[in-house]
């Protein structure tokens, strides 16, 4: 499976219904509930992620093997990780974009 999810966009405005996440340090609007599947991403002053996720928009897809597609990519950028209990994810670049790769455990997010 690959899956076009959502485009993610940095802001540093709050936005409704942010969810936190602790590993990036970074607070997220749910994709699902935009009608153009657009994810708002707003960072921590500490946050960690790379400025080049940081400061891109990316394209992230749903997967069914987020190994074999983080191999294929020209660079790893953030090495998969685990969001909740309910997802696995990672971005890479490739073709000079940043993506997502996405590869849900569960339906949900965030508990919803």
């Amino acid at each position: 499976m690959f899956e076009f999810d959502h485009v993610g966009i940095t802001t540093t405005t709050k936005q409704p219904e942010e969810d936190w996440v602790e590993q990036s340090r970074i607070w997220v609007t749910n994709p699902r509930n935009h009608p153009q599947h657009i994810e708002f991403l707003r960072y921590a002053p500490d946050s960690g992620v790379p400025a080049l996720v940081r400061d891109n928009p990316h394209v992230a897809y749903r997967v069914d093997d987020l190994a074999a597609r983080v191999a294929e990519a020209d660079e790893v950028l953030i090495a998969p990780f685990a969001v909740g209990d309910f997802l696995e994810v990672a971005f890479v670049l490739k073709h000079g974009a940043v993506f997502e790769y996405m590869h849900y455990l569960k339906d949900g997010w965030f508990g919803q």
